[in-house]
């Protein structure tokens, strides 16, 4: 693993238009920036980041099936009782998950180490599907990557076969908060996917979801079968509507049951599932007597968004610290470990799933220790 200058595409505001990517840059500033690459060995790839992508993914499965039917441990994830119920009849159902994308950090010379699970809400996928694979042809037709280079890259593909198998051509609709450029690229990419996968889609804010009896419906008054909604579990619950019966009529993606991995204290679980596992990191919830034992540690809360309310400590001394409002149910600690630097440049790999199968990845990079809406994206390449 390496990172390595690249020259920067003249055409590439172009490209972007036509490919509809209108968050390359964020207030301002660029958010996806080809001036340089992360570039890996195959061996990196496939035996040790989609190994652990796989192995993880088979964890996380058999963690879930353990604490959706425990009272006590989804009172600690500090899941609402009222949704008990409906976390239980989605997994009883087996409702079909889409995607989740697992962080890593990663330096090459040893085993990724999981930073944290985006079970629910992840972004970042349309660049890591679309966008970087465009970038990679147009290197290799420049000249400027061996016609031989690869990337971990079968997003797209898999995406619309996993719409095929859950929508089975039946209507989807999907939310977001609409206000987010970057919220509705994705969900529009998502969209796309289901649309060639033969569903009938509609867009759809989610302050637009209406109820109708014991329905939601959108604007129009179509009753929303099945929804696909970037917006996470844990407010929905909270909302108004979070105790509808409605909640049980629509098929979401992601399914409620994917809201028990969605809080990092599913990361005190995996832990306790498989002590030792080279891909996990030692975590455990603060008011756990074992946490004292960890003397270098990430606070993490339960339930934060772009590294929001994270603390690192190596004993009394923090190291990084970001603020945010996300405190407010408790907090984990996880070993640290820091990413690699690379120059006063941190990436951290996001590894996806699609339907529980290794399909992806994509390099954000951070002048901070700790990952935040303010990371840049970085294409990558395998080159033997």
């Amino acid at each position: 693993m390496r990172r390595e200058l690249s020259p920067p595409r003249p055409d590439f505001a172009e490209e972007a238009r036509r490919i509809g990517f209108q968050f390359a840059h964020a207030d301002g500033e660029p958010y996806w920036d080809e001036t340089a690459r992360y570039v890996f060995s195959m061996r990196e790839i496939e035996d040790d980041l989609e190994k652990a992508t796989e192995e993880l993914g088979a964890l996380c499965d058999e963690v879930v099936a353990h604490i959706v039917t425990n009272e006590e441990a989804l009172e600690r994830l500090r899941i609402p009782r009222h949704a008990w119920g409906l976390i239980v009849e989605s997994f009883a159902r087996r409702d079909p998950s889409l995607y989740g994308r697992f962080d890593f950090a990663y330096d090459g010379g040893g085993p990724p180490r999981l930073l944290e699970y985006n079970a629910d809400t992840p972004t970042s996928l349309f660049e890591a599907s679309i966008v970087q694979w465009f970038w990679l042809e147009r290197m290799i037709e420049r000249g400027h990557l061996p016609a031989a280079a690869d990337q971990f890259n079968s997003l797209h593909d898999r995406l619309i076969a996993r719409w095929r198998e859950i929508a089975d051509g039946g209507p989807v609709h999907f939310a977001c908060m609409t206000a987010s450029v970057e919220d509705r690229g994705n969900t529009a990419y998502l969209a796309d996917c289901a649309a060639q996968a033969g569903s009938w889609t509609a867009h759809i804010d989610m302050r637009d979801i209406g109820l109708c009896g014991d329905t939601f419906v959108d604007r129009a008054g179509r009753r929303i079968e099945r929804m696909f909604k970037l917006y996470p579990w844990e407010w929905m619950f909270a909302d108004a509507f979070g105790k509808s019966a409605a909640m049980g009529a629509t098929r979401f993606v992601e399914p409620p049951w994917k809201a028990v991995a969605s809080s990092k204290g599913f990361l005190a679980f995996l832990w306790e599932a498989a002590p030792g596992h080279p891909n996990l990191l030692p975590c455990f919830f603060e008011d756990d007597a074992r946490a004292a034992s960890l003397s270098r540690y990430a606070r993490k809360p339960l339930y934060s968004r772009e590294g929001a309310n994270v603390a690192l400590y190596d004993g009394n001394a923090c190291l990084a610290e970001t603020k945010g409002s996300y405190a407010g149910e408790g907090f984990v600690r996880q070993q640290l470990c820091l990413l690699p630097n690379f120059s006063g440049r941190y990436p951290v790999l996001g590894c996806w799933l699609v339907g529980g199968a290794p399909a992806g990845m994509g390099v954000r990079e951070d002048h901070s220790l700790v990952t935040t809406d303010r990371s840049r994206f970085l294409p990558h390449a395998i080159i033997d």
